[in-house]
Parts: structure tokens; C-alpha cells; sequence
């Protein structure tokens, strides 16, 4: 996209610059807080500096701080300081995703080859199993353990031997400089369900990379709930990099069931979220209003509001009042990504006066690749691609799709030990995202599904069924839905169907009727306005919810 004026960010080129910028210039400002037995910690910049070198330094003293170092727990302020330490030494980062099995985080330490795990009272239970099954993982450190026992080592206390060794002169570990920053820093797992789990190696230019050429095109604030895993790197690159650069103060959310009741106790003003939380936002706004019989007054204040803004008169704080207050009254943003944004949430989230901004990102880009911008910010697009990176579409069809291929700056180095599989996607430095999409008019991506989930009718057309699921998800009732081809005898797709999960009580709401042939209109109602070979001609609804990752995205 053309005339794209970038935000002025300070040049940085690895993770020591980002840290001893923010303590240098934001020392005294708060990096983190967060609720311990209902009590509010702060951590200033400083003291986060602080940390990092000491736990550093008592890496160093075992010998452990160029090994590949794993972590796995809970979002927490011990997690990050362990993240940003293994970053700033000579090692490299290997974040598990919390929500695997035993036998999966096993196969995950194996094939990353870590030799100290850190990790959270919530996996004590394998801690012996682990131990007996790798014995390349020389040291167990325990987040939540007050002392040291026969396994495992106290974080609190290792962390103190790092103070203790810097006060007596030892300044190791602070001086650490990376002259080569195209060298392994992260292993991102993609998945850890066989035996050969998917590591993705990103250095610590790919991640430098993804948080300042990002913080160039996008614009956050002052302060963050942070809410998603930090095992992703959505929130460890987008969230904490790029909030560290910024000199953010980043609030660490206790819980996923606690999110809106942080948010009006940490009051931030930017929040990263998945679409499956702006949902229920925009959700729990429309039922709260038709609880309280005020729809047909917030329908007529958004008409109203929208109009007064073409004419240049904004009201929306006025007019919204008691959504701002129930959001903390100063959330301004709401950066999505990991999955497709029904634009009708992001429209809705403008018309009160919230910034709602898509952007996409995948693992192996680091993972920002565009976001869009308040200036011409488009929910039906994923915005401005990052100016460090190049994008082109292989085996456009008809439709004017075609995969989408990155290459830059941000791109990852490969698969961890799996040359196949790196070859397959990354070809002269292009890696193929297995996304369909394409660039619209005005030169904002827009995308419109997974390779592996479209559909093929028999008559030839593509379709991406995540399309259709965000006009059956306008559906009131409609908590989930996955689209699929339905088969005739010969085997070919000819047709839709649509497997749904409804809000139970939504549906009682409804009274005693037929809630499948309900549904049915229903759906014809919402998709009318798409061709029809578009439309569903089958749908099954299930008693269960689909099973999730840690996003909150479906398994299909």
C-alpha cells in the first residue's frame, strides 16, 4: 500500500537493545503488574532488568545459560522473566503449550533437546516421569517450590544465587553481546501430538524483526491486559516484545473466565485477543441490551452516532458510556488475530468508539506479517503488510485467490531437525502459509481461508468455509459451527452442511418449538445475500462443543 506514513520507533536489532532501552528510558515505569492472593505487584522496568540478569547469571553458574532452556506453565510474571532471559543469553527458548499431555510434553523435550525445564506446581505430577524418560535434562526448576528437594530447584532461590553472585562482582552474564543474530534463539512447537513433533526455529532477527517493524505499523498505548498463552508467540513476540519496545505496562491476566473483570481492574487501554473473545464481547453487549430492553435504543444511538461522525461531530464516548465503563472506561484498542474477524464485529466496535484492528500472523513469520492501521482500518481485510517482508500468491483460481507465500525479515529459519518438511514450504527463501488470499483495491490483504479446509464441489468452485461460518455465527443462538462438504454415493462434495453447537440457553428463550427447522430458516435468513451454491443445504447440531487448541480455534 501506497503513502503509508510508519510510526517512529528507535532502531533496535536485538533483545539486550530492547531491554536496556525500556530500563534506560522507562525505568521507574511499571513493565508488569499483576494479582498475587488479591494483592497488586508492580515491577518497574529496572527490576525486570534486574531479574533477567540475575537469573542469567545463575544459569551461567550451572553451566546452563547456551543450552536450549524449556519452559511450561501458567502466564505468569516467572515465565516471562525466564522468556526474556533465555532470549538475552546464549541460549535458546522452548516454550511448551500448556494444555499437552505427559507423553506430548515428553516428545516435545526430546526432540528440542532442552536441558533445564522450568515449570509451574500444575506438572509436579511428571516432573519423576520426565526425568526417567530423558536424562539429557540435567536441571528441574520449579516455579512454585519455596526449597530446593532432590528433583527439582527453587526458582525463588536459584533466581537468588544470580543477585548474590552479580553483588559480589560477577557482571558475566550482563555483558553477553550477540554479534550473530541469525542464529536459533526460539523453537516454537506447532505440535506436539507424535512422535515427531513440528519445531519452528525463529532467531532472534526474526523476532526483533516481528516487534519493530509491527510497532512501526501499528499503534498501541500505555498499558495491556495480556490474556493469551504466552506459549504462542501472538503474545510473546505482539504482546511482550512490542510491549516492551513501547514501554508498555503489561498486566498479566490470573485467568480466561476472569477477563472482563481484569479489564475493569487493570483498566488498559489496548488488549490482544483471539476473534473468539471479541464474540463474546460484542455477544454479551446485544443480550445485556435486550436483557434490559434498551436494543432498539443502542440500534438508534449507533445510526445516530455514525451519521454525527460524517459530519464530523464525534460522540461515541458520550453515546456508549456504559460500554466504555463496563470495558474499565479507557480500553481504546482491540488487536485481533489467529483466525478470521466477522467484519460486522468490527464495524459494531467502531460505531462505539473502540478501535477493533485485525492483523495476521502465523508461527513460522515470527508471527506478525500485516495489521491494519486506525487511518483506513478495514475488518474485511488483514491490513498493511510489514515493510520487512514480501508477499506473492501461487496457484491463483478463478476466484482470484491464491496461496499466500511470505518472504522477509520475520520468515522463520525451518523446521527444527526436519529438512523434509522445511523443504516442502520454504522454497528460495518464500514460505508458503497454506492461506488463500489476495490484495484488495486499495492494497490491504485479505484472507479467506485455510488450504486444508476448503471445500471442492463437483461443480468446480472453491469454496472457504470459514466464510460462511461468520454469516451463521450472526445466528443469536449459534455458539459454534464448522462448515463441511457433504458427499454423494460416488464420493464427490456437492453440497454444504453445517454441524452446530447451540447456546442452550439462548435456545430456551426461544419457547417450545422445532429449534433444527428454526435453525434452518434461520441460516437461510443470514446467508441469503451469498451465491447459492454457497448455501447450506444440511446441518446436524451437536449436544457437545467442538474440542479447541489454546486459542479457542477449532479442531477440525
Amino acid at each position: 500500500m501506497k503513502d503509508i506514513k510508519y510510526n517512529d520507533v528507535p532502531k533496535v536489532n536485538t533483545i539486550k537493545e530492547i531491554i536496556d532501552l525500556a530500563e534506560k528510558e522507562a525505568g521507574n515505569v511499571n513493565a508488569f503488574e499483576y494479582k498475587e492472593k488479591d494483592k497488586l505487584i508492580e515491577i518497574t522496568y529496572k527490576q525486570f532488568k534486574s531479574d533477567i540478569n540475575s537469573l542469567g547469571t545463575a544459569l551461567l553458574k550451572i553451566g546452563m545459560a547456551d543450552k536450549h532452556l524449556a519452559t511450561i506453565g501458567e502466564n505468569s510474571y516467572n515465565w516471562i522473566t525466564t522468556y526474556l532471559t533465555a532470549l538475552r543469553s546464549n541460549g535458546v527458548f522452548v516454550p511448551i503449550d500448556k494444555e499437552l499431555t505427559k507423553i506430548e510434553i515428553i516428545n516435545v523435550l526430546k526432540n528440542s533437546e532442552s536441558e533445564l525445564l522450568f515449570y509451574s506446581s500444575k506438572y509436579e505430577e511428571y516432573i519423576d516421569d520426565i526425568k526417567k524418560e530423558l536424562p539429557q535434562i540435567k536441571y528441574f526448576v520449579a516455579f512454585n517450590k519455596k526449597d530446593d528437594d532432590d528433583v527439582s530447584l527453587s526458582y525463588s532461590k536459584f533466581l537468588e544465587i544470580g543477585r548474590k553472585e552479580i553483588e559480589n562482582g560477577n557482571h558475566i552474564f550482563e555483558e553477553i553481546e550477540h554479534d550473530d543474530t541469525k542464529k536459533l534463539k526460539m523453537l516454537v512447537y506447532t505440535s506436539g501430538t507424535t512422535d515427531k513433533p513440528k519445531g519452528v526455529m525463529l532467531s532472534e532477527h526474526n523476532l526483533v524483526s516481528s516487534a519493530y517493524y509491527g510497532l512501526r505499523v501499528a499503534v498501541i498505548y500505555t498499558k495491556c491486559l495480556s490474556v493469551l498463552p504466552y506459549h504462542h508467540t501472538y503474545e510473546a513476540v505482539s504482546g511482550l516484545l512490542v510491549g516492551m519496545l513501547k514501554h508498555s505496562t503489561i498486566c498479566i491476566n490470573d485467568s480466561l473466565k476472569n477477563v472482563l473483570k481484569n479489564i475493569q481492574y487493570y483498566k488498559p487501554d489496548y488488549i490482544y485477543l483471539v476473534p473468539a473473545f471479541a464474540e463474546i464481547f460484542y455477544k454479551n453487549i446485544w443480550n445485556n441490551a435486550k436483557k434490559t430492553n434498551k436494543e432498539s435504543g443502542l440500534k438508534f444511538l449507533i445510526k445516530l452516532s455514525n451519521c454525527l461522525r460524517k459530519i464530523g461531530i464525534d460522540k461515541r464516548k458520550t453515546f456508549f458510556k456504559s460500554i466504555h465503563e463496563a470495558f474499565g472506561g479507557k480500553l481504546r484498542k482491540i488487536v485481533v488475530g489467529g483466525a478470521p474477524l466477522r467484519a460486522d464485529i468490527g464495524y459494531f466496535f467502531d460505531s462505539i468508539g473502540i478501535d477493533l484492528i485485525n492483523g495476521y500472523g502465523i508461527t513460522e513469520c515470527s508471527p506478525l506479517v500485516s495489521v491494519n492501521r486506525e487511518e483506513f482500518n478495514d475488518p474485511r481485510t488483514v491490513g498493511v503488510v510489514l515493510p520487512c517482508c514480501e508477499i506473492k500468491f501461487e496457484n491463483v483460481n478463478s476466484d482470484g485467490d491464491g496461496e499466500i507465500c511470505v518472504k522477509g525479515d520475520i520468515v522463520m529459519m525451518g523446521y527444527y531437525k526436519d529438512k523434509e518438511r522445511t523443504e516442502k514450504v520454504l522454497k528460495d527463501g518464500w514460505f508458503n502459509t497454506e492461506d488463500y488470499g489476495r490484495f484488495n483495491d486499495k492494497g490491504l490483504l485479505v484472507i479467506n481461508g485455510r488450504k486444508k479446509n476448503v471445500i471442492v464441489l463437483d461443480n468446480g468452485k472453491n469454496i472457504y468455509p470459514e466464510e460462511i461460518e461468520s454469516y451463521i455465527l450472526k445466528v443469536p443462538y449459534v455458539a459454534e459451527v464448522v462448515v463441511r462438504g457433504k458427499n454423494d454415493d460416488s464420493g464427490h462434495e456437492h453440497s454444504l452442511m453445517a454441524e452446530v453447537y447451540l447456546n442452550k440457553e439462548k435456545v430456551k428463550e426461544i419457547g417450545e418449538v422445532d429449534i433444527e427447522e428454526v435453525l434452518k430458516k434461520d441460516i437461510s435468513k443470514v446467508t441469503k445475500e451469498l451465491p447459492v451454491y454457497k448455501h447450506i443445504t444440511d446441518i446436524k447440531i451437536r449436544e457437545e462443543e467442538f474440542k479447541k487448541t489454546t486459542t479457542n480455534k477449532i479442531k477440525r
